[in-house]
């Protein structure tokens, strides 16, 4: 078979024509070539036009090819073959674990350190199959390894396995190196990167001509009955990704990633690999795929530099990958075959830590998708290293971690607390669905010795965990439920149980923790299982009530950074929301004020990223990084018991909110403490000055349902978490102008909020946010992103006595980026309407405020139609954008034809 290895430099370009224009610059071609026949200029011309014209109605997307070097040669290597050990040949440790199952059985494969009769050393391959009979951990027993070597075929009764091989009749020498086996499985077959290979002249290390991967096939092999089941390597073949002395890569080695490679839905086969740098000679991750075997294309992007021991999963319709950084975290990629990389900062990147002490590399981690209890997830097997009394790093003791992307929890332990040193890993899981019906989690991990070897491999049937991953799976879903209700209305009897909030917003999308009820000595346990909040302060300052947590004197902390090497809390130093519900009982001193939440950095005096506090002037002030602070008066329509507050940040933006209502009339800026790494979230005190400590302790602050997203919501969803109400209110009105919206298009059978709208041109909260910007799907909400579409009509359906009524509406953009709907803004981006009636010219007057209480789930439902609608109208603007076009390009056709 063909095998080739696409090279990632660009397209070669030397067998192209570029022709200019007459312009002076360079035309590509000989002088000397023959000249273009003699063809009616407006012939050709119009040729041209119309070419163009179908290229146009065919669309605008081109296929893109890959420069590849083919490796020639249909069949598997001929110089070398695999062969079993011999006897006085010993395996002496192992290393870089790997599992494979086939037909239900499952086999152990690792890279096998090798000591010959002379006393040489060699790489081969071992594995074993595994009975997995009971659940204690296992050591890989060398004496029932099978482990081959790849050997010169013509070699004989040397003393030590000879990996060179000389092309009869030339001096061209071929040496090939044993390591870091990655294998994956299709159908009976099963393929594996086994190290790589070089080309040279005469044997010099300087005259490399070629070099590549070694890619490997074997099969199943039962010899004497099913207790001796065992792997057989046969064919090798050479994937060279340096050909004919040429080297336009960016690496200057390429091997495995080690561990295993995934077979997609799509039936692609796919490798990570590490590479070295040119450069700097620092590890990068990338991958190879082949849809068939015969055909292999390296990647172009590939990881950060200083980013190696790759593992690799298919989530959903992406890939993802974990690696090992010298920065000391594990970045993690979401990516496609045919789009760039993304490192996914706002869920599982950098949660991870890498390495334990100096300059150690990474270690590789189990990672594998699996589907329990009807949910898929990932499962991540990595250590865990402890701290020792002389608070160095100690030991790496490994550990089981559950994740759907969204929340993660550590399952616990899987190595035993006295083994040695735990480094890289692997997981399998059988479903109960494969053909022997049983469900298995396991575990194949390196211990290593003081001298840094690896002496050992151990396997281990994870029942225990796989239960209590199950446990998990279940507290989630019931938690989903919970989480759910929290903002159920009667007066929606059609929305479903996960949409209770409204059509529109899911309460529990990208919501990674949840503190409730569950609180008892000093902790305050996520009801998600992931981090604990931790009490701080008084004794007896923090105690558990009807209506939440009570502090007074005393405050919790919900770690970030704080957590240490592992912080599964990340993204929350590249976007946040915090959201929860609290009562204040009582007004502060005058000029003091009563910390309710917020946010502190890292490092020395932890000071206050973003604050949220209340004063005895019944304000809420917003305390941004840099003195910045921003306020928002209570009314006596606002007062009430509990209220819900919001802190929310967005790459270096940061806002609060209390009852929908925005604290200060925009975004504070962070400045440069954005970009420093986050402590912990404070509720109920920030344990601060001391100037306060009385009136902090005389005033106390109950919190409850604390909840926490990987992302930051929207404006509409917001106010959708208000349980009381969302207030609507008219707009200022420009009424220079006639009012953009036809008297026919609205319905006569209008409700109260309708109404509100016809005589305004639009619908706005409190802030001053559109609620045809705010009734957009939660696909394709991005606070802070600025990216949203702008429709050419909007359609805002709301329901009267009997039918809905329709208003459309014309939209744009201002030129500082916020949205319009049926009107214009002004310079600062505050909106305005436009209306029939007379006034001063040029002017803003004052409409006279209708203040109309809606609640907040009927008013998401009425709305839900909106994003549906605009993108509709968004696939007509883009659709009909395309006439003007085509009718100007024949147009000129038609004129250069005359």
């Amino acid at each position: 078979m063909l095998l080739r290895v696409a090279a990632v430099e660009a397209p070669r370009t030397h067998n192209r024509r570029r022709v200019t224009g007459s312009s002076g610059r360079r035309r590509e071609g000989r002088e000397s070539e023959p000249q273009m026949p003699n063809m009616s200029r407006r012939v050709f011309t119009s040729a041209v036009l119309l070419f163009l014209v179908v290229m146009m109605c065919c669309g605008s997307g081109a296929a893109t090819a890959e420069d590849a070097s083919s490796a020639s040669g249909s069949s598997p290597e001929k110089l070398f073959h695999w062969r079993d050990t011999k006897d006085g040949e010993t395996v002496s440790s192992l290393r870089v674990p790997s599992l494979v199952e086939m037909n239900g059985d499952v086999f152990a494969v690792a890279e096998a350190q090798c000591t010959g009769t002379g006393g040489c050393v060699f790489t081969g391959i071992a594995s074993e199959f595994l009975s997995l009979t009971d659940e204690q951990p296992n050591e890989l027993d060398t004496s029932k390894l099978k482990t081959q070597v790849l050997v010169n075929r013509s070699s004989g009764g040397e003393k030590c396995p000879f990996q060179t091989a000389v092309l009869a009749g030339t001096q061209r020498v071929k040496k090939v190196h044993v390591s870091r086996p990655t294998t994956v499985v299709q159908g009976s077959d099963i393929y594996m990167l086994a190290g790589n290979y070089s080309w040279t002249y005469g044997g010099k290390s300087d005259s490399v001509f070629q070099c590549g991967l070694l890619l490997v096939k074997g099969n199943i092999s039962n010899e004497a009955g099913s207790t001796n089941k065992r792997i057989l390597w046969k064919d090798t073949y050479d994937l060279p990704w340096i050909s004919n002395g040429r080297q336009e890569q960016s690496w200057t080695r390429l091997i495995g990633g080690g561990g295993s490679g995934i077979k997609t839905k799509g039936n692609t086969l796919l490798f990570p690999l590490e590479g070295t740098k040119k450069e700097d000679g620092k590890a990068v991750s990338l991958i190879m795929y082949s849809s068939d075997t015969a055909g292999w294309t390296v990647s172009r992007e590939m990881s950060a530099d200083g980013c190696g021991d790759p593992s690799v999963v298919e989530w959903k319709d992406k890939l993802i990958m974990m690696t090992a950084c010298d920065d000391g975290r594990r970045r993690v990629y979401e990516f496609n075959l045919t789009e760039s990389w993304t490192e996914a900062l706002g869920t599982l990147s950098r949660v991870w830590g890498n390495k334990h002490k100096g300059n150690k590399k990474g270690v590789g981690s189990g990672f594998i998708t699996a589907r329990i209890e009807e949910k898929d997830v990932m499962l991540v097997t990595l250590p865990v290293y402890a701290k020792t009394e002389s608070e160095e790093n100690g030991k790496g003791r490994l550990h089981l971690w559950l994740t759907d992307n969204t929340h993660i929890v550590d399952i616990g332990p899987v190595s035993g607390e006295g083994d040695d040193d735990v480094a890289a890993s692997s997981l399998l899981y059988k479903s109960a669905e494969g053909e022997d019906k049983n469900e298995g989690l396991i575990a194949l991990y390196e211990k290593k010795d003081e001298a840094e070897a690896s002496p050992g491999m151990v396997s281990v049937r994870l029942t225990a965990q796989l239960q209590r991953v199950k446990k998990v799976l279940t507290a989630w879903k019931e938690v989903d439920d919970r989480v759910s209700k929290l903002c159920r209305s009667e007066n929606v009897e059609s929305i479903s149980s996960e949409n209770a909030c409204s059509p529109t917003f899911k309460i529990t999308d990208g919501l990674v923790g949840f503190l409730s009820g569950n609180f008892s000595d000093k902790t305050w346990k996520d009801e998600y299982l992931g981090v604990n909040a931790t009490v701080k302060g008084n004794d007896g300052g923090a105690e558990m009530t009807d209506n939440g947590v009570k502090f007074q004197g005393a405050w919790a902390e919900w770690p970030v950074g704080a957590q240490g090497e592992n912080q599964l809390y990340h993204f929350a130093n590249y976007k946040f929301t915090l959201v929860a519900t609290v009562s204040i009982d009582g007004v502060p001193e005058e000029g003091t004020t009563i910390p309710l939440m917020g946010v502190k950095m890292s490092g020395d005096g932890n000071s206050v990223l973003l604050g949220l506090s209340y004063n005895n002037e019944k304000k809420w002030i917003l305390k941004c990084s840099g003195g910045t602070t921003k306020e928002l008066k209570s009314t006596s329509e606002t007062e009430r018991t509990r209220h819900v507050v919001v802190l929310l940040k967005s790459g270096g933006q940061g806002s609060a909110y209390v009852d929908g209502q925005r604290v200060g009339n925009e975004e504070c800026a962070l400045g440069e403490a954005a970009s420093k790494g986050i402590s912990h979230f404070y509720i109920g005190g920030d344990g601060g000055s001391a100037e306060n400590k009385e009136s902090r302790e005389d005033v106390s602050v109950t919190v409850t349902n604390v909840l926490l997203y990987n992302r930051p919501l929207s404006d509409n969803e917001i106010g959708v978490l208000n349980p009381n109400k969302v207030t609507l209110q008219q707009l200022e009105d420009k009424s220079s102008e006639p009012l953009t919206v036809s008297s026919d298009s609205v319905n006569p059978n209008t409700s109260p909020v309708t109404a509100a709208v016809q005589q305004t041109g639009t619908l706005s909260t409190p802030d001053g946010k559109h609620l045809t910007e705010q009734g957009q799907s939660m696909g394709s909400s991005n606070a802070g992103s600025g990216g949203a579409s702008t429709t050419a009509v909007s359609t805002i359906t709301t329901p009267s006595a009997g039918e809905e009524s329709v208003m459309q509406v014309a939209s744009g953009t201002s030129s500082d980026g916020h949205k319009n709907v049926g009107g214009g803004s002004s310079s600062d981006g505050e909106p305005t309407v436009e209306t029939r009636e007379g006034g001063t010219s040029g002017g803003v007057e004052e409409v006279n405020t209708q203040i109309r209480e809606v609640n907040a789930t009927a008013l998401s439902s009425n709305l839900g139609n909106v994003s549906q609608e605009n993108k509709i109208d968004a696939g007509t603007m883009r659709e009909s954008g395309l006439l003007p076009l085509l009718l100007l390009l024949l147009g000129l056709w038609g004129f250069v034809a005359l």
